[in-house]
């Protein structure tokens, strides 16, 4: 992920993007876009809160892995978090730059 540019500048350039893009990777699992290595089932990747907001805040190049630590929490106070998601969800638009990375988010029950 740090070396795709054009990923690193939407995490650069949003607040919203980059949060959402921690909460994709808390405590999902991704798979490489392969056809053999989705037969063999591996390889796999995971990553925990912590590390995801250490993976954010590396490409944002501030702070550090609390600066997104458990930003999943929803305000609705009419700021940006207002679209701020949750620990573990994954939105389209994340998913399909994964995607993009050759990398698909394994449902939760896969």
């Amino acid at each position: 992920m740090l070396q795709a540019e054009w990923l690193v500048a939407k995490v650069r350039n949003s607040e919203i993007y980059a949060q959402n893009l921690y909460a994709a990777m808390c405590n999902r699992e991704f798979i490489q876009n392969d056809v053999w290595a989705q037969l063999k089932g591996e390889p796999r990747w995971r990553c925990s809160w912590r590390s995801a907001g250490g993976i954010i805040s590396d490409m944002r190049e501030e702070g550090d892995y609390m600066d997104w630590y458990c930003s999943g929490i929803r305000h609705e106070d009419g700021t940006e978090q207002d679209q701020y998601v949750s620990e573990s969800t994954v939105t389209d638009e994340i998913r399909a730059d994964l995607l993009r990375l050759g990398w698909r988010v394994l449902d939760q029950d896969e």
